[in-house]
């Protein structure tokens, strides 16, 4: 508009309107790029211009290209390149000086890479500013204006400037964002890379049996001794036989012994061999298990079971790495790693002066604790679901599914026997359906009513559910790296349930995903 006061042309109140609509298509912008096409479109008919062009500087190839502009074809746009330095858009990056030209064919900086086709006598002017930010040079901001007589640019030049700064401020917020995002990835991958490795032979998703595989894959690549620890029927054998196969001796024998099943009168022959005519009734030379494991792993079951006098020799072994056959007068050099397992006390054993206080040390190197079945319930549905493939595989079975009342009763009930009671409880269960599906009452009665078998769980039925219900919410928090809702989605609840879930347990998400940081 015309200004009597000052005599001249005010753009003030048209800039200002023209500031703000940008403004704000740039800042209520969900999908940036997208909104700054609608921003160039904007400037060319407020300006006008026939072209506007936001290059980008990329500094990990060392270039500039076109990432969004206003009147250019695809292919246009494609040819956009320069180096830093180049043509009048590379020489603005690498100065941080705006250029304006206010005829292109008179200026040979502009080398027009995107072979734009103007009209016969035409004259266009190109005006370029730095986007910048805190003294970054971010790219780009440029118009091509068509005129026929002369104006001056100085205005525009200052407009596209203001406009460079709301750009600049935006792209940077918009690029923190995808260097969040690609370090968010990062840490994904690192995480999931760093995440320990299930072992084949173990069932279980659970947060204990997480910490569980951390540690058999720590412990594996060594040749250190390792004693498993845990109830009867957790399954300490295979905890053993995965660490072997994790080792660099899996390829080697894995002997197993049950210290246990031994009589003692033999179990220093089956250890360590004899020779012929040792003692009556050996009439041949007989090789022990210690030289049968020699360069692998033996498995030393019920360890707390082993005489005292044993214990002597196999203190011995792991001392020196030699054994003496019964009767022989040659001693045997050993390369075995030595796994112990036991459901006993033997902390209480030695201050009953049944287990040597020596030997325990030395067998308690790396101790694994294997967590009993009703510490982690949550993995009862996935175990009964392996139990069932494994019987209609090896039993020519059918059997198709367990009914929720039938699986409520196993969640409940308070395990003794672990998973071996579990697995012979799901092989009943199996034999006695006759429609493939396994039903509350063809469970064990001992699970039908655990006061019959006292192995009731301690407290009322309300709060086991809610031990089960608490696990269940930790294991998804730990398995969605603490997000409620991924975890709502997996339990198959809402975001508002999970919510007070949690709440009502006092647990919070964000420790979770520290936690799932650090175990996986």
């Amino acid at each position: 508009m015309f200004c009597e006061e000052k005599g001249k042309m005010c753009y003030a109140e048209s800039d200002l309107e023209f500031l703000v609509n940008i403004s704000n298509i740039i800042s209520l912008s969900e999908d940036l790029y997208k909104n700054l096409k609608v921003l160039l479109k904007e400037l060319c008919q407020f300006m006008p211009a026939q072209y506007s062009v936001i290059a980008i500087v990329d500094p990990n190839q060392d270039k500039i290209m076109i990432s969004t502009a206003y009147g250019l074809t695809k292919e246009e746009q494609k040819r956009g390149t320069y180096k830093v330095g180049e043509g009048v858009i590379g020489k603005v990056v690498e100065t941080g000086k705006p250029v304006c030209i206010s005829d292109i064919t008179e200026e040979s900086n502009f080398l027009n890479r995107t072979e734009i086709k103007y009209s016969k006598g035409d004259t266009v002017a190109f005006l370029c500013v730095p986007i910048i930010l805190k003294a970054e040079i971010l790219g780009t901001l440029s118009v091509h204006i068509v005129h026929h007589y002369d104006i001056d640019f100085a205005h525009k030049m200052k407009l596209l400037h203001v406009v460079s700064l709301l750009i600049g401020k935006n792209l940077s917020i918009h690029r923190k964002h995808i260097e969040a995002l690609e370090e968010l990835r990062k840490e994904n991958t690192r995480l999931k890379s760093d995440k320990p490795k299930k072992p084949d032979n173990i069932i279980g998703n659970s947060s204990l049996m997480h910490d569980l595989y951390q540690q058999i894959e720590r412990v594996s690549p060594t040749n250190s001794t390792v004693i498993i620890r845990g109830e009867s029927g957790v399954g300490k054998e295979l905890i053993a036989e995965a660490i072997h196969k994790a080792s660099s001796r899996a390829s080697k024998p894995f002997i197993k012994v049950n210290c246990s099943a031994l009589p003692e009168n033999l179990i220093e022959s089956e250890l360590f061999g004899h020779e012929k005519g040792s003692f009556t009734g050996a009439n041949t030379s007989h090789i022990g298990r210690f030289e049968m494991a020699n360069g692998g792993t033996i498995f030393l079951d019920e360890i707390g079971d082993v005489p005292l006098s044993i214990q002597v020799k196999l203190l011995r072994v792991l001392q020196e790495r030699q054994i003496d056959r019964i009767g022989g007068t040659k001693t045997i050099d050993m390369d075995v790693r030595i796994i112990t397992a036991t459901n006993r006390n033997l902390e209480e054993m030695i201050k009953e002066n049944t287990f040597r206080e020596d030997f325990y040390y030395r067998i308690n190197v790396f101790s694994i604790y294997v967590p009993a079945l009703r510490e982690r319930k949550a993995d009862i549905s996935v175990l009964t679901d392996h139990f069932i493939a494994k019987l209609n595989k090896y039993n020519c079975m059918n059997i198709l599914r367990i009914t929720s009342t039938a699986l409520d009763m196993l969640m409940v009930y308070h395990w003794p026997g672990n998973i071996r009671e579990l697995e012979n409880a799901i092989e009943r269960a199996a034999i006695l359906s006759t429609d493939d599906v396994i039903h509350s009452y063809h469970l064990p009665p001992s699970l039908q009513t655990a006061v019959s078998s006292n192995t009731r769980s301690s407290g009322t039925l309300e709060s086991a559910l809610a031990q089960v219900e608490k696990q269940m919410i930790i294991d998804a928090l730990i398995a969605n790296n603490g997000n409620s809702a991924k975890s709502a989605v997996q339990l198959g609840i809402t975001e508002r349930i999970i919510g007070l879930r949690i709440k009502h347990y006092g647990l919070k998400p964000q420790s979770y995903k520290i936690q799932s940081n650090e175990s996986n």
